[in-house]
């Protein structure tokens, strides 16, 4: 059982280093369009805090520019 949780513990962390180190635009932008949609975002939590204040135009996506603001 504590093997068990010890793994849990560092998949849990391996995870959401993976998500601090991944923040760039580039990588966010998992399709390709262009724009950073809430779907892509959900996955950094500081970002979904912000998403709402940098969605600037309010279409639901983060541009490169409004995503710089970051």
């Amino acid at each position: 059982m504590k093997k068990l949780q010890s793994t849990l513990v560092l998949m849990a962390l391996a995870s959401s280093s993976a998500v601090f180190a991944s923040t760039d635009f580039e990588t966010l932008d998992v399709d390709g369009s262009g724009t950073i949609s809430q779907a892509e975002a959900s996955v950094a939590a500081q970002l979904m805090e912000q998403f709402a204040e940098l969605d600037v135009d309010g279409n639901g996506e983060l541009s490169k520019e409004e995503f710089s603001a970051y």
